[in-house]
């Protein structure tokens, strides 16, 4: 169902006024240059804003301009990213930007449906950098705004399922209004997230509080409503540190799957029924690397989305470092593992083993 037009106007009017006075100062609001906004959107994809800030402004200072970031390889793009995590985020706008520079003459395009074709911009990003950098029209439904409609509107629906989002960005373009759609775009964003937070919503201090359905019945601590995840599948690896000459192994993980074409160690699963180290021999054996001496080093652990890592990391020495490698691996000097981009998993092995 959707709002009537007087709430819709309720809406509207208080919470323009509310983000105009209390908005944020966030590097990426000094002005509306669509490529600072469409970085600033990537980089927030589930990652907080305070943790952001750093890393948007160390990257601007590296690609201050789409070209810059355009002309940089995958390597360097990586390495500024090197921290934030989601790794495939990094290399979807690194494509884009080059398919924009090659393709549009570096101007980030204001159409839907152009803009919709560029990797990695779904619904929420397109809506988000149109209305914000031209004034566009278009909503902008991310985690935050659904749980701003789920309680002003009182949605019982879940809200991992995509009949709910668009049940949500029917609520969106109902409520956009023609002037200023980027401010109330970015006015939903905040009241989610200084306001209608998840676990303790400020209702006293909303401005949307008076048509709010959720805190008119009681619901706000109950709302939104999402399915359980099922936990995190534990699984036990082991990462190689093969040593020789001050030199280490690191491998190149395929182009596909967990932490798709990143730099790493050697990486590979215990197997069920072996020691740590009959497992590492297997291991050495089948790539053909000539390694003996081998000593666990460290443990720790990593939860991804769906994974969670139990990490032993075994050191085996290395007798002949011509030894053919495999595909995608490489010597490193231990110093210059530094230089390289590592996901964050990988940075809490070597803290332990350098």
């Amino acid at each position: 169902m959707l709002p009537s037009p007087e709430t819709a106007e309720v809406i509207r009017r208080e919470l323009l006024d509310w983000y105009r006075k209390n908005r944020r100062d966030l590097p990426w609001r000094k002005n509306k240059d669509p490529y600072r906004i469409w970085l600033s959107e990537i980089m927030l994809q589930q990652t907080r804003v305070d943790t952001v800030i750093p890393y948007y402004e160390r990257f601007m200072e590296q690609f201050p301009t789409l070209e810059d970031l355009a002309n940089a390889t995958d390597d360097q793009v990586v390495k500024a990213w090197e921290g934030l995590g989601y790794y495939s985020r990094a290399r979807n706008l690194h494509s884009a930007v080059k398919e924009v520079v090659a393709n549009y003459g570096g101007r980030v395009p204001s159409e839907p449906e152009t803009i919709a074709k560029l990797k990695g911009i779904g619904p929420y990003t397109k809506g988000a950098i149109l209305s914000i950098a031209y004034d566009k029209k278009v909503p902008a439904v991310d985690g935050n705004v659904m749980r701003v409609f789920s309680r002003l509107f009182a949605i019982t629906d879940d809200i991992a399922k995509q009949s709910t989002r668009k049940k949500m960005e029917r609520i969106a373009e109902a409520l956009i209004p023609d002037s200023a759609p980027g401010d109330f775009n970015q006015a939903l964003m905040e009241l989610g997230a200084l306001i209608c937070t998840p676990g303790s919503p400020q209702c006293l201090f909303c401005p949307v509080q008076s048509v709010c359905h959720a805190y008119r019945e009681g619901l706000e601590h109950e709302l939104p409503r999402k399915k359980k995840q099922k936990p995190p599948e534990p699984v036990d690896v082991i990462f190689a540190w093969l040593i020789c000459a001050g030199r280490v192994l690191v491998e190149k993980r395929p182009e596909t799957g967990l932490l798709a074409g990143m730099w790493g160690l050697p990486t590979f699963e215990q197997v069920p029924g072996e020691t740590l180290e009959q497992t590492m021999e297997n291991f050495c054996d089948k790539k053909g690397v000539p390694a003996s001496n081998y000593q666990v080093k460290g443990r720790l652990e990593h939860i991804f989305s769906h994974r969670h890592w139990k990490v032993v990391m075994i050191q085996a020495e290395v007798s002949e470092p011509d030894f053919p490698l495999p595909e995608n691996w490489e010597w490193v000097k231990k110093e210059d593992l530094r230089l390289r981009a590592f996901p964050n998993v990988y940075r809490k092995a070597l803290k332990q083993l350098i």
